[in-house]
């Protein structure tokens, strides 16, 4: 577990030393800076107008002792490790120890988690663990437990309340006669349902209200996902639906499609149907966060499969974990949901310029960015932003920064548009230059 918290953190260090973030990593350290104040960030407004996340408050207090965003980035590398030894437990508590060893390095060589823990960090990333947690509190009947794992991962996000509330009534009903597990059984489920319609007509509402979001409009953001259009629904077909199978092939084939051999994976429906339901092929990206949503889920019907096996025949069982082990080896060497030649560079000299030009910058200062410098000041400066997606959108910020040294910035070309037209109506004008970077200022007075 150290070893796989240690090698992600290393790994995500160089990303962010090499400026190869996404918003996401500022809009969580803005978020996480501001947990025991407004709990907001300027891209997003109130983050509960977006999501149900109290477990940010963990992430709040750990970025209060170490100011910079590679908290996020460590706090996600052991959560990701976490993962594994609940698996282990899993296993080990109905197969013996040498399976439960193997299934955990299955766990910890998964390449769905994998991506997930090494993605901008994201609630998502915190997932996994909470869940094998969960079932594996709930599967030893380890009442105390079970509920901490519960509130754990309700705090997380608020489709994983939905989750357990429909994990909470299959277990009810499988357990029906088991009066101490249908008794968690429901009272967790029913505990989750309440948190998940009160996030929605009672916290969201008045987040949005309280403190308007600036890039969402009236609706919720999330729902942009499942938005279709009739051009959505053409694509579907075929294209779209090799794409899913795809994805399918790309969770399921390291695993052996073992959690589809358990009634265990009737849990993990409702999670897969999320990501598979979007009109948008990010949701079922073995690379994205949004693997942390069904992972979990997954790996547990994973570790029952496995128990199955082993009772009819323990020799069986090592063998489908061993050649799980090699098929996760080898879906890293063919289809690497980290994209090492994307994102693991050195620190460049551009880098570096930015790194000594953005700290040179005055404290708290009212500036709009593209992502490289953005994710390097949210942990510290909460009036940072990121310049708009579309030009339509306003900036207000004091200063606009871009450094054209990092040409394929998503931000930087997306805005480019819009910064032609500032500059062009005189809203903001250059005030300082060094090589690629350029600093603009606003001309009407600003604060």
């Amino acid at each position: 577990m150290v070893l796989y918290a240690a090698l992600y953190f290393a790994l995500g260090a160089v990303r962010y030393a090499g400026h190869r973030n996404f918003v996401d990593l500022g809009v969580f350290a803005q978020t996480a800076a501001s947990a025991f104040g407004c709990f907001c960030n300027p891209v997003e407004g109130s983050h509960w107008a977006v999501h149900f996340s109290p477990i940010l408050y963990v992430a709040g207090a750990l970025i209060h002792m170490w100011p910079s965003a590679l908290a996020l980035v460590a706090l996600q590398a052991a959560a990701g490790a976490l993962t594994a030894p609940a698996v282990y437990g899993i296993v080990a508590r109905h197969a013996d120890r040498r399976a439960a060893r193997l299934s955990a390095l299955v766990v910890l060589l998964y390449p769905p988690l994998a991506g997930a823990i090494f993605n901008d960090f994201h609630e998502n990333g915190l997932a996994p663990a909470a869940v094998a947690w969960l079932l594996w509190a709930f599967d030893g009947g380890y009442a105390g437990w079970t509920l901490v794992f519960a509130a754990l991962t309700l705090a997380i996000k608020e489709d994983q309340a939905l989750f357990v509330a429909i994990a909470g009534l299959i277990g009810a009903i499988a357990y029906r006669r088991d009066l101490l597990r249908w008794r968690l059984a429901v009272g967790i489920g029913v505990t989750a349902a309440v948190v998940f319609v009160v996030f929605f007509t009672i916290v969201q509402p008045h987040a949005r209200s309280d403190f308007l979001s600036v890039t969402q409009g009236s609706g919720w953001s999330p729902a942009r996902f499942y938005e279709w259009t009739p051009a959505d629904w053409k694509a579907l077909f075929p294209s779209g639906l090799v794409a899913r199978i795809g994805f399918l092939l790309l969770a399921f084939a390291p695993l052996l499609f073992i959690p589809f051999r358990s009634r265990a994976i009737v849990i993990a429906v409702l999670p897969l149907a999320e990501v598979l339901a979007s009109r948008m092929s990010t949701t079922y990206t073995t690379g994205s966060h949004y693997a942390g949503a069904w992972a979990g889920w997954a790996l547990y019907a994973f570790a029952i499969g496995i128990t199955e096996i082993w009772r009819s025949s323990p020799q069986r069982a090592y063998k489908v974990l061993y050649w799980c082990i090699g098929l996760c080896v080898a879906e890293f060497a063919v289809a690497n949901p980290l994209h090492p030649g994307y994102f693991l560079h050195g620190r460049s000299q551009a880098g570096a310029t930015l790194d000594a030009f953005i700290a040179a910058l005055p404290r708290n200062v009212s500036l709009a960015t593209q992502e490289e410098a953005y994710t390097h000041l949210a942990a510290t400066d909460p009036n940072v932003t990121v310049l708009p997606e579309t030009p339509d959108r306003p900036v207000n910020s004091c200063f606009i920064l871009t450094d054209v040294a990092f040409a394929d910035s998503p931000r930087l070309i997306e805005s480019k548009p819009l910064l032609w037209r500032l500059i062009a109506s005189a809203e903001y004008s250059v005030t300082r230059r060094e090589g690629a970077i350029t600093l603009y200022k606003r001309v009407a007075a600003c604060r």
